[in-house]
């Protein structure tokens, strides 16, 4: 840094550019938009900070002296170099601006993600997007290993290294087929019942299955699953087949209970709450199509 402190910033230059150009200290300072007092006083500063006189100024004008003509030739090539640079840089700019990487839980892909996505490309239509399912833990890596712009999360935490923001909540239901006795019983089922019943169940590091065992952790469960699937729809499939009840999203089955095919069991003292939320690395700051998809998302949900 201390090689450069005769070197004035790049605006000055243009300054000294547009005096030789314009032959006038005030065209110049329009030229450039700033006022006639701004312009006189960044001459005085540029002259300060290199230690000549660069601008002999007179009633008819102003013009260069011999050593701000020289620093002036100078500068032209600098200048056009800063430009390039410049443009550069807002290629780069644009190219980060039309691609869009996103990671979301299979709920949210499923159920949520599709309409954001569909008013995204309307808002810009130039723009790549490349989606990636996964659940909430492999999502929230994703992010955390800049795969993904933006990921979209179920569950009770945020994962160390990501900041969050909430878009919506959601409710676990717990599901049967309609011949099984849970879906015709008069009582409740208790906390403890459920506790104790294998259940249906996803992968570990769903957010599901999270907010599963946070819920029946005072209740000494969840019991081992009955089966253990990698997806919802697996997960549906299963309950609809009567292999046993099942824990899932109210998103994922409501049409499945309208055609009667599942029915909602109720449970006593179980909050099967869940938030839902966009995250990105710590520190960082949302920008372009991925800040436009949060606002998208936060309108909608």
């Amino acid at each position: 840094m201390s090689l450069l402190r005769r070197v004035p910033d790049l605006a000055s230059l243009e300054l000294l550019l547009a005096v030789a150009e314009r032959g006038s200290l005030g065209k110049a300072a329009k030229q450039l938009g700033m006022t006639q007092s701004a312009a006189s006083a960044r001459v005085r500063a540029m002259e300060q900070q290199i230690g000549v006189g660069l601008v002999e100024r007179s009633f008819n004008g102003s013009r260069l002296t011999p050593a701000g003509a020289l620093v002036a030739g100078w500068a032209g090539p600098f200048l056009e170099h800063a430009a390039s640079l410049d443009a550069g840089i807002d290629s780069l700019r644009a190219r980060r601006d039309n691609r869009l990487c996103v990671t979301a839980s299979l709920t949210i892909a499923e159920y949520l993600l599709p309409p954001w996505l569909v008013v995204l490309r309307q808002e810009r239509p130039g723009t790549a997007i490349a989606l990636s399912v996964d659940n909430s833990r492999a999502a929230a890596e994703k992010v955390l290993a800049g795969e993904a712009h933006v990921g979209f999360i179920e569950g009770s935490t945020v994962p160390p290294g990501l900041d969050a923001t909430v878009i919506a909540t959601d409710r676990l239901v717990v599901v049967t087929a309609p011949h099984h006795p849970w879906a015709r019983r008069r009582a409740s089922v208790t906390a403890q019942e459920l506790a104790r019943t294998p259940l249906i169940m996803r992968e570990q590091g769903s957010g599901t299955r999270q907010v599963l065992a946070r819920a029946l952790a005072a209740h000494g469960g969840p019991e081992t699953p009955s089966l253990e699937l990698a997806s919802t729809a697996a997960v549906k499939a299963a309950a609809v087949s009567g292999a046993g009840p099942a824990v899932m999203s109210s998103l994922s089955v409501q049409d499945d209970v309208r055609a009667q095919r599942l029915v909602v069991v109720t449970v006593d003292a179980v909050d099967l709450t869940r938030t839902l939320r966009a995250v990105w690395p710590t520190g960082q700051r949302l920008q372009g199509p991925a800040a436009d998809l949060l606002a998208i998302a936060r309108r909608s949900a």
